[in-house]
């Protein structure tokens, strides 16, 4: 298909729907106002997503899929980009007249945010489009070997050393990974996949049970964007960019240096570096006392300005 039928295709299929849910949370957040009950709503639909809809996803797939060194090229990708935007932000909000005045609080909450993609919520339809239904397993190997280890370390620690500064505090990262559902689901699913006891009517239902996990989370993603206050700022405009951009064209180039067929998998990377910021960097952003509304802005001109980005590397034939 031609790059201008994959294009037509894409938006059709994936960004109107996509756009539906976050309209329609922004539209229930209008009507609920800014802050108070929206905020209850959006925290409550996250809690939900988190303790039932992605572990039970993450269960079945990983209880219904090999691992193999291919798969597991995705996170190596992914984490080199991550690493690569979070070196170039340092330089840009520390280092340069782009970060001059502003608190390092706001400085960590952006550079978080520019290191870190919304690879299931936003990724998994997109790779789907591409690759298949199958598709989904790069999303999930990414955030279980990549995004999860690395957010709750370095993530953290530039939270609370870059950012908020809080020496005296010591978070308890490893209490707080192994009491994350998703991290249990995703262990079973493996277990009862290598033991010989999966039990294909179960995997189904957990998978029938996760396809709830992106639509809720596209329409929090909605009640979570500030609509009211979603002004350009120079920095949040050049951290999107970062985001959108750098990592992916880094990669690609990585890519063509070592092979000259990029496997699938390796443009599924390529499609995971290229999402939006994830929404974690709010949550991150409140508990560790950072720049909440700055991440939240983050979010949201990240997300809108992914529609055109995303078309803009398609172009230059990065998803085959």
């Amino acid at each position: 298909m031609s790059t201008a039928g994959n294009l037509a295709g894409l938006m059709v299929q994936v960004m109107l729907p996509l756009s539906l849910l976050v309209a329609a949370g922004g539209w229930w957040a209008a009507r609920l106002g800014e802050g108070g009950e929206a905020d209850v709503l959006r925290a409550q639909l996250n809690r939900l997503v988190l303790n039932l809809f992605y572990p039970a996803i993450l269960f079945a797939v990983a209880a219904s899929t090999p691992v193999s060194t291919d798969l597991l090229t995705v996170p190596l990708l992914v984490g080199i980009g991550a690493l690569a935007n979070g070196a170039l932000l340092y330089l840009l909000l520390w280092k340069t007249r782009l970060g001059e005045g502003l608190a390092d609080t706001t400085r960590a909450a952006l550079m978080l945010g520019g290191m870190f993609g919304n690879t299931f919520n936003v990724g998994v339809p997109v790779l789907e489009y591409f690759f298949g239904a199958g598709a989904m397993r790069y999303a999930i190997f990414n955030d279980m070997f990549m995004t999860m280890p690395v957010v709750w370390t370095l993530g953290v620690w530039i939270a609370t050393r870059l950012g908020s500064h809080a020496h005296g505090e010591r978070p308890d990262l490893l209490h707080t990974v192994l009491m994350m559902p998703p991290i249990w689901a995703f262990v079973l699913g493996l277990g009862m996949q290598y033991t010989g006891i999966a039990y294909p009517p179960l995997i189904q239902a957990a998978r029938f049970i996760g396809q709830a996990a992106i639509p809720v989370i596209m329409f929090a993603l909605g009640l979570t964007i500030p609509w009211r206050r979603l002004v350009p700022r120079t920095e949040v405009l050049a951290v999107a960019a970062v985001k959108l951009l750098v990592a992916p064209l880094l990669i690609w180039a990585l890519v063509l240096a070592t092979t000259a067929t990029p496997s699938e998998a390796q443009h599924a990377s390529l499609v995971e570096c290229a999402t939006p910021t994830f929404m974690t960097s709010l949550m991150l952003a409140e508990r560790f006392k950072l720049d909440a509304p700055a991440s939240a802005l983050l979010i949201g001109w990240s997300t809108l300005l992914f529609w055109l980005s995303l078309p803009l590397l398609m172009s230059f034939g990065l998803f085959g």
